[in-house]
């Protein structure tokens, strides 16, 4: 038998070779794993072209659309729903419209979030543009409606319409630009609403005030302060041992107002959290002695604020003017049983500010959009059907439900809802005087309403507004103290629960155009790594062998 002789060198040689050929076989496996990645992730961003609108609807199709929406558990909106339903089918008979109703704005977005991952969304959703932003972190979930608006054969006022829907002219101006995402229009306006104070004028008049025409913070923290006065167990204002002066429903609203009231920071267009700043603090102080008190309290905290006022156990409410049929002794949707409802006059009146003659309040109020389908036929039926939604029959009809106001000139200008305001206080149901003294409280002040900038994570920014807010009344409640370095920790807290430091707009176009996930970059990066050192055994080797 010959035996062949090995060298130190033929070893050394020998575990190189089996170096670079793992080297070279992991690099493979890399390479392999982050082209998969990076096929996964542009099929995702291009899972829908975007929409383009077709010449012709073609009617002898049959289409079956979903349409998301929310009511207050109010039959009479589910009914203005249904009748629209009917009533558009009828039009186009070949489309079905099926209604999936909701109670909670919040549990939309829950489900449309987890049916975008697995492509079942609706055809049409009731939504908010806060919302929509987030929608829209999946390229072209929801469609633009820039070309759609303004086509002439089936945008807002088209030829070829089977019904006489409003042009994109005759959509109230700033309720339309409310909708816009980037520069463009991602849903149209359904209903909007603001916020109103709500007062037992009764319990004001026995306190000694007047009211005047906009109240500010320190009048309704004054009158607010002095109803806390006792008798023993008993409060003297309204000869009860429950008294909440001051309620505010949603703390969000009332953070962002006080602060857009200042020209303070909040947020901004580029999607910075500007939030947490001296200004904000300023606002947390002043309502720590009330807190304290206790004549100031939030829904979280307390409950309901229609509750307490139609109890005679609130002064002033501040709630939606949507929510103006649950407002006051007459209230046609009171919550509390009739034996405990107080008979009090109630005054509706725009929120408290800090400068009465530049008064601002939010706008908020239900916004339509609809997603992208692979079928753009199904896309034009729930275009067709969202339009539809803003016809005068289906706009008045709904605003009568609430205290909202219809979103175009069209219907506001009608006749018909002319003489629905004009009938104000007639009866306690349809023309219930609260419900229509708060619909025009935002009628005369469309001016003078405000949104916040919209974008990938500013539904997060509002909550934290709010959680601010009950986070120092509940603290001061416990007799925590409430300073610097409480606040400090508590914008800190904010902060990581609701994770802002991850919020960028940045972020948020680059994942919507298609950018690297995070893992493919790390694989990217490891895979040149990789290959340097393939490169650098090769030379290595050669030096060696020559």
């Amino acid at each position: 038998m010959i035996r062949t002789k090995h060298t130190h060198a033929d070893g050394a040689r020998s575990r190189g070779a089996l170096i670079f050929r793992k080297l070279l076989r992991t690099a493979l496996i890399m390479s392999v794993l982050t082209a998969a990645l990076l096929l996964s992730g542009c099929h995702k961003s291009n899972k829908r072209v975007a929409f383009t609108v077709p010449k012709e609807f073609d009617t002898s199709k049959e289409y079956t659309i979903t349409f998301w929406a929310k009511n207050d558990t109010n039959i009479t909106q589910v009914n203005v729903y249904e009748k629209a339903i009917a009533d558009f089918e009828k039009l186009y008979p070949n489309v079905h419209v099926v209604l999936k109703k909701y109670t909670d704005y919040a549990m939309i977005y829950q489900d449309v979030i987890t049916n975008i991952a697995t492509d079942t969304t609706p055809n049409v959703c009731i939504t908010y543009p806060d919302h929509i932003a987030t929608y829209q972190k999946g390229n072209n979930v929801v469609v633009n409606l820039d070309s759609l608006m303004y086509d002439v054969n089936y945008g807002l006022g088209g030829s070829k319409l089977l019904f006489d829907g409003p042009t994109a002219e005759e959509i109230v101006p700033k309720f339309l630009d409310e909708c816009r995402i980037g520069g463009s229009v991602y849903a149209l306006p359904y209903m909007r609403s603001t916020e109103a104070l709500y007062i037992n004028k009764d319990l004001v008049t026995k306190l000694g005030y007047d009211i005047p025409d906009i109240v500010t913070w320190d009048y309704v923290w004054e009158v607010s302060e002095a109803a806390m006065a006792k008798d023993g167990d008993t409060f003297v204002v309204n000869g009860q041992t429950t008294l909440i002066p001051f309620i505010y429903k949603s703390t969000d609203n009332m953070m962002i107002s006080m602060l857009w009231q200042k020209h303070a920071d909040y947020s901004d267009d580029e999607g910075h959290v500007l939030l947490f700043n001296d200004d904000t603090k300023d606002i947390l102080y002043s309502i720590v002695p009330h807190a304290k008190s206790r004549a100031f309290s939030t829904f979280k905290i307390s409950s309901y604020p229609g509750n307490y006022l139609n109890a005679g156990q609130c002064i002033f409410a501040i709630d939606s003017t949507a929510g103006a049929t649950w407002m006051g002794t007459d209230a046609p949707n009171s919550d509390i049983c009739s034996d405990d409802i107080r008979s009090f006059e109630t005054v509706v009146r725009p929120i408290p500010q800090y400068d009465t003659s530049d008064p601002y309040m939010i706008s908020q109020g239900p916004s339509l959009c609809i997603f992208n389908k692979e079928d753009e036929g199904e896309v034009m039926a729930s275009w067709l059907f969202m339009q539809f939604m803003l016809t005068n029959e289906v706009q008045i009809s709904y605003s009568q439900t609430e205290g909202y106001v219809p979103v175009t000139t069209k219907a506001q200008e009608s006749e018909e809802y002319k003489s629905y305001l004009a009938a104000e206080g007639t009866d306690n149901t349809l023309h219930y005087a609260v419900k229509i003294q708060a619909a025009k409280l935002l009628l005369d002040n469309i001016d003078h309403t405000f949104v916040t900038p919209v974008f990938a994570g500013s539904a997060s920014v509002r909550e934290a507004a709010g959680e601010l807010v009950e986070n120092v009344t509940r603290s001061v409640r416990r007799k925590k103290t409430v300073d610097d370095a409480f606040i400090a920790q508590l914008y800190e807290d904010t902060a990581a629960l609701k994770h802002l430091d991850q919020i960028t707009v940045t972020e948020a176009d680059n994942r919507a155009a298609g950018a690297l996930p995070k893992a493919s970059k790390v694989l990217l990066i490891a895979l040149v790594v990789t290959w340097i050192g393939l490169i650098v055994i090769y030379f290595m080797r050669r030096k060696h062998n020559n």
